[in-house]
């Protein structure tokens, strides 16, 4: 998580920390090149390995509200790969979106790349991801 899970490449996370199973928490702080930092934790809902995982989502700066993410994984066209669906959605307010959207393209764009270095696997993505608004 520490390679790829931030918005773009300059930034860093100076701590990533997951206990992945229903109910476990996940830390993930990150930091721009101003040196900002952005604290995120929340709590696993789901954990379907290798298919489904839901966790809510909060920041430290916005105490009381947590949105919610949902990452569905399906064998893709042809059994080749795996295709990852992800929807956040429950923001605060809707300004939020499009900070969200742009930081999990970038998230994953940066997880791409990583699985791209690795002969066996193939990466298929398509754009937007787009969050579902509630």
């Amino acid at each position: 998580m520490k390679q790829w899970f931030k918005p773009d490449p300059s930034w860093s996370i100076p701590l990533a920390a997951a206990d992945v199973r229903v109910g476990g928490r996940y830390r993930i702080l990150m930091r721009d090149t101003q040196g900002q930092e952005f604290d995120l934790t929340g709590t696993y809902r789901e954990v379907v390995p290798n298919r489904r995982l839901v966790m809510t989502w909060g920041w430290k700066n916005q105490p009381g509200h947590e949105s919610l993410v949902t990452v569905i994984l399906r064998p893709a066209d042809k059994g080749k790969g795996t295709e990852l669906e992800l929807c956040h959605e429950r923001f605060i307010d809707m300004e939020n979106e499009a900070t969200h959207q742009q930081g999990w393209n970038g998230a994953l764009d940066q997880l791409g790349g990583i699985l791209l270095e690795r002969p066996s696997l193939t990466l298929s993505r398509s754009y937007p991801v787009a969050p579902e608004k509630v």
